[in-house]
This record gives structure tokens, sequence and C-alpha cells, in this order.
């Protein structure tokens, strides 16, 4: 298990497998009901490798020297795991309405990503998507960063024009996020099925993404500061969003 582990940390398999390293993670994705094949831990007598071994999975007693070879974290928590997760067709981030999605065109930080994730699932985006070019959703790092969101909150992978595709197939305004021009956030209107467009740490978005939106969107910053880490702009993206819809509810 030791050497499939290690494989697994330079990135995800073709065949669904994924690395979970950490006990808040792992319960997480028993709590969402994900397959988990195999655990390797220091304390196979507790809840939680109860749990798992419970579900089907195999569960083996490590030392900690095993532990530290299989974990590609610096300091192991005594759990790692193999299981099975895959983002979803792109229709299931439409699913729930009113749609709030969130597009990662080429985000390159797999932190970043998932960051961002864990940030949809709290705020209540119902949907994200990442295009070829950035961070694996599946990979270790993301997966760790999201802290168990992954497997709560739709997660696609798919190119550019086919994101914006289903949204125009599917009457949903298209918003990008911009640094100098655009609207201020807190003066658009976030309540009606939307899109949102967020570009990569180093270059944003390019001008004919920009272009081909409904709507340009602006975080107010005070004079002086021009971007923001793209994790913290989707977070206030969905938080303002999710403030307008539930002002909206409670004037009905």
């Amino acid at each position: 298990m030791v050497q499939a582990c290690r494989r697994l940390a330079r990135g995800p398999s073709d065949d669904g497998s994924v690395l979970l390293d950490g006990d808040h993670l792992l319960d997480e994705a028993v709590r969402a009901r994900v397959t988990i094949r195999t655990l390797l831990t220091d304390r196979p007598d507790s809840p939680l490798a109860r749990r798992v071994g419970g579900s089907g999975a195999q569960v083996y007693e490590g030392s900690r020297d095993a532990i530290q070879a299989a974990s590609p974290v610096r300091t192991p928590s005594g759990s790692v795991a193999i299981a099975e997760w895959a983002p979803v067709a792109l229709d299931r981030v439409w699913s729930k309405s009113p749609a709030l999605v969130l597009a990662l065109i080429d985000v390159q930080d797999p932190g970043n990503l998932g960051a961002i994730i864990r940030s949809a699932d709290a705020l209540g985006a119902t949907g994200v998507v990442t295009t070829p070019g950035g961070a694996d959703p599946a990979g270790w790092k993301a997966l760790r960063g999201a802290m168990g969101s992954t497997f709560h909150v739709p997660v696609a992978r798919a190119p550019l024009t086919e994101i914006i595709s289903h949204a125009r197939s599917r009457k949903i305004r298209i918003g990008a996020t911009t640094s100098a021009t655009g609207e201020p956030l807190h003066r658009a209107s976030l309540v009606e099925p939307l899109l949102i467009l967020l570009g990569n740490e180093g270059a944003g978005l390019d001008e004919t993404v920009t272009g081909a939106a409904d709507v340009a969107l602006r975080i107010p910053m005070k004079r002086g500061a021009n971007s923001l880490n793209v994790g913290a702009a989707a977070a206030l993206l969905v938080y303002e969003a999710t403030r307008q819809r539930d002002a909206r509810l409670q004037q009905v």
C-alpha cells in the first residue's frame, strides 16, 4: 500500500483512485459515503478506523515509519487512505436552482483550488468547475485543501467553451471577474442563476473571456490595491451572491 500511496501522491490515477491524508478528510469522505478502498493507520482500533473497516475497506496497521513513507505531508496525522472519487459530469453543477457556479479558468495552485471548493461549499455555491489547464481537483493537495468539501458540492472539470455553452443553453447569466473595471460587487445583481468566471493566479481572465460575459464584476478595494488572491475573491463573490439571495427571499 505504501507504494500505491506514493504513486497517487504524484497524481491521480486513471481508475479514479485518490489519496486521502488526515483524519478530518477521511471522516468527511466516510460521511459522504465515498468508497474507501484501503486505510493505513497507526490506530486500527479508533472509532474512525472501525467505521472505515465497517464500510468494506481493508484496514492495515502501520508503523510511524510506514505512514511517514506513505503520506505526502511533512507531519502525517496517522491515517492515509486510498479512495474512489472523480469529478462529476458537467450537468451536475447546474442541478440546484438558482444556480451559483464558480468556473476556475486555469487556476494552477491546488491549495487555491481546494480553498475555493471549501468556500463554495460553506457559503452556498451550487457547483464548481475547473478547466483541464489548471490544478486537478482529484489531486491530494486540492482534496486536502478542500477539507472534505469536494465530497459535498458538485465539482466538475471541462473546457471553457463547454462550460459557457452549457450555461448559455440553460439561460444562466455569465459574470466575469475584473480588477480595474466592471460593476462593483455590492451593486451588481447576483440573485438570478449565475456562472462566475475567475482567472488564474498570474494572468487573470483573458479579454476575450471577459468580453463574452454578460456582466463584469469588480471587488472594490482601497486605493493602491489592485488584486486579491483568487481564493479570497471567490469567497467574497459567493458570500455576496448568497447574501443578496437570502435578502430577496425575506422580501417575498
